[in-house]
């Protein structure tokens, strides 16, 4: 059955299709409360899941809480990530969202989207991602990845990951914005990736606008 993509018909039919090829769809990052997932979530970007997930457990263990991590000395904090991508930029930003925390929310990590994105580090995908796996509030976030998976299949027609966080907010329900970031993080890692996707196996062959089609 065919559907006009973009739509909200076509968005619930492709998240009910996803869910059923990927039902353990979910964080992929180690954490135990929202300072670990903010951690985690600045360190996460342009680096995979189970890098960050090496080398979080030493981080935590030298700086359990904000208040250690903003009276971490930097170039500490570099050593300890020094594995993951961009590790110097990330290390001062851990330290600067730290410190801003710290002083201006009482040393709780702020559970609202605007106070996230105030934070150093922190873009429209980190506060969505975090709002979401660390308090279970709508978030949808969108990185490359997302926003290359969402346009192949149909999702939308947008030019950017904002242009597409805002389309998939409106035609996607609020309260499965966070599941459905998590399905298509999941299908462009293990179906629709950039340059050899697996259309044959795919559970959206038969909707997808863009089958067998690479980049």
């Amino acid at each position: 059955m065919r559907f006009s993509c973009g739509t909200k018909q076509f968005a619930a039919t492709v998240l009910d299709l996803l869910r059923q090829q990927y039902p353990d769809a979910g964080p992929r990052l180690l954490f135990s409360n929202p300072y670990q997932a903010l951690v985690a979530t600045i360190l996460s970007a342009q680096t995979t899941d189970e890098q960050v997930n090496r080398v979080t457990p030493a981080l935590f263990a030298k700086y359990p809480d904000v208040k250690a991590l903003a009276e971490a000395d930097l170039a500490d904090v570099e050593a300890t990530i020094r594995s993951v991508g961009l590790y110097k930029s990330k290390a001062a930003h851990l330290v600067a969202a730290a410190q801003k925390i710290l002083t201006d929310y009482q040393g709780k990590v702020p559970a609202d989207f605007d106070s996230l994105l105030s934070l150093p580090g922190v873009g429209r995908k980190t506060a969505n991602v975090v709002l979401f796996n660390a308090f279970g509030k709508p978030g949808l976030g969108v990185d490359t990845h997302v926003h290359r998976v969402a346009n192949r299949i149909g999702l939308c027609k947008t030019k950017n990951p904002e242009g597409t966080e805002k389309h998939l907010k409106e035609v996607i329900p609020e309260e499965k914005w966070g599941k459905a970031h998590h399905l298509l993080i999941f299908h462009g890692r293990r179906c629709c990736r950039a340059r050899k996707p697996e259309c044959t196996s795919c559970p959206l062959l038969n909707i997808c606008i863009n089958h067998g089609e690479a980049e």
